[in-house]
């Protein structure tokens, strides 16, 4: 007997055809919603974007604005945040020094992904003398704590938020390399990435077009977490004085300023302390859902 041919969907059996894609996301956003903390993450992180993008325009005061009639001031209907040392509204200067704060965590975390990703996928897909001496060097750069290496490099190149973004781009890349190296070599082995050799695809081509795609899940885990690492360790170098220079509202520069004041003032650095941390606890806790809901070995 002739099988029945739906004219719409081009099944034989009469079915919708399967669009695998689609399945993918459901089973990704069915994990991803079932983990509670994710989701409290990841509307933390719309939030403190949304802020960054709107909230410098609602701020009621100048960041820089000083009022020295109403300086080491308390959280107040005023001040909600209080002021600091030279009578400056902090709330304002948190809200300011939002976007400059998820600029760096971005911006370097960019960086460092598309260097440290290029150059874990050459290594894994040429393998020989290539991957040996990419393996090297990243050995090399790892050898190095992050904030240390990060120090170096900003002591070299100076003070200033493009340098602090350029060193913890670079303090990343071994991360990244690593990662995107050991799924190239397990994608490498695929039956179907000989095949499209044996058709005669590039090297290029089979890199962005079936390589790329089939490692991004870690990837997009490892770049989510290394926002969090980057915010510290920006912030850190801010509060040494190798990053945002005065009269800049970074959040760790302000809570430099604030430690002369922790008696009198806790304020001007409690405020500062506890913003860095709910933006570190808001990516990390994303992250942490990202990782569970692109696994696939986890179940539904």
């Amino acid at each position: 007997m002739q099988e029945e041919v739906n004219l719409n969907s081009g099944s034989p059996t009469g079915q919708e055809p399967v669009n695998h894609n689609i399945v993918r996301f459901q089973d990704f956003w069915k994990k991803f919603y079932r983990n509670k903390s994710a989701l409290i993450g990841g509307t933390l992180i719309i939030l403190l974007i949304l802020t960054a993008l709107i909230g410098p325009y609602l701020t009621p005061y100048s960041p820089n604005a000083q009022n020295y009639d109403a300086r080491l001031v308390g959280p107040s209907l005023e001040h909600w945040f209080g002021t600091d040392n030279f009578g400056r509204d902090i709330f304002s200067r948190i809200i300011h020094g939002m976007s400059i704060t998820l600029r760096v965590g971005f911006s370097s975390v960019l960086i460092g992904m598309t260097a440290g990703v290029s150059l874990g996928i050459i290594s894994g897909y040429f393998g020989g003398w290539v991957d040996t001496i990419i393996m090297r060097l990243m050995d090399i750069l790892l050898a190095f704590p992050g904030i240390l290496l990060a120090l170096a490099i900003v002591s070299v190149l100076g003070g200033g938020m493009n340098n602090v973004i350029i060193s913890v781009a670079i303090f990343s890349v071994p991360v990244f390399a690593r990662i995107s190296r050991g799924s190239t070599l397990e994608v490498r082995q695929l039956e179907y990435i000989e095949a499209v050799k044996a058709l005669g695809a590039s090297d290029f081509r089979i890199i962005v077009m079936h390589v790329l795609p089939n490692i991004l899940s870690p990837i997009i885990v490892q770049a989510t977490l290394n926002i969090a690492t980057s915010v510290l360790t920006a912030s850190g170098l801010s509060f040494l004085g190798m990053g945002a220079q005065p009269p800049t509202p970074e959040w760790g520069a302000m809570l430099s300023d604030g430690r002369n004041y922790m008696w009198d003032a806790p304020h001007v650095s409690t405020i500062p302390g506890l913003a860095i941390v709910v933006v570190v606890l808001a990516f990390n806790i994303f992250g942490d859902g990202l990782r569970d809901a692109l696994d696939p070995k986890t179940k539904n």
